[in-house]
């Protein structure tokens, strides 16, 4: 953390995103477009722009929670790849993007960026991914 800084979600990823609460380190959130099940991991730390700026136990949470959030979406989901990416050329603050793939989506096998347009989730959609999610979540240690 920079000294007298406090940590603040960037402009482009509270427009982009739902919140679904937070864990011991990160906020957690849903890419809203229902194309993907796709869930951000971003580290509560002000400042920070890559992993290794961390410091070793929020790394180790780090790896942790991702490992958690993974493995609870491929359960959810029943995906066929789950892609974790921390890219940050669109958005400097350091978030990991956990994206469960499936053979034959829209992107396969290529990335899901500029893919095509999001397409934002209505709110029975919405519901039932937060409802699929809450015992990833509560793995998490989200309430």
């Amino acid at each position: 953390m920079i000294q007298g800084q406090e940590f603040r979600l960037h402009e482009r990823l509270a427009a982009d995103t739902i919140s679904l609460g937070r864990s011991k380190l990160c906020e957690i959130l849903l890419m809203n477009d229902q194309a993907w099940p796709w869930v951000i991991l971003v580290p509560a730390v002000a400042g920070i722009r890559e992993i290794y700026e961390l410091n070793p136990e929020q790394q180790h949470l780090l790896l942790r929670e991702s490992s958690a959030l993974s493995r609870g979406m491929m359960a959810v989901f029943g995906g066929d790849k789950m892609n974790v990416a921390a890219l940050g050329n669109m958005v400097p603050q350091l978030h990991l993007h956990h994206i469960v793939r499936f053979e034959g989506d829209p992107a396969w096998p290529g990335p899901v960026w500029g893919k095509q347009p999001p397409v934002p989730y209505d709110e029975g959609r919405l519901a039932k991914v937060k409802q699929a999610l809450v015992p990833v979540l509560s793995e998490l240690g989200v309430a």
